[in-house]
């Protein structure tokens, strides 16, 4: 494998900023979203076998991570265990950007 971009615009979702990267695609053992929500916006209940971690670069999200509810703030880092039903809204006035990344090559998710 050589080294190589993959541009944000490739990976967008929609008309807004989130994207979505696969890393079996690119021959990478991870994968994440970026995502860039307003306000209200956000993912519903779901989960993944695998370990998920979220980055929170810009804004608040109110977050359920099980049966815990959580606020995270720019900067913070959250990690939801494999089988665990999770989600999270933007909470916050602004922007909403984070990166949850998934420890898989593929995105598997069950609603």
């Amino acid at each position: 494998m050589s080294a190589h971009i993959v541009t944000a615009e490739e990976l967008r979702i929609g008309t807004r900023g989130t994207r979505r990267f696969e890393g079996r695609e690119h021959e990478a053992a991870i994968s994440y979203f970026f995502v860039d929500n307003q306000p209200g916006e956000g993912a519903e209940r779901h989960w993944h076998p695998y370990h998920e971690t979220w980055l929170v670069i810009e804004g608040t999200a109110r977050a359920t991570i099980g049966d815990e509810e959580l606020e995270l703030h720019d900067g913070d880092t959250a990690t939801v265990p494999p089988n665990t039903w999770h989600g999270f809204v933007n909470a916050g006035p602004g922007k909403l950007r984070l990166i949850g990344i998934h420890a898989s090559d593929t995105i598997v998710q069950t609603s």
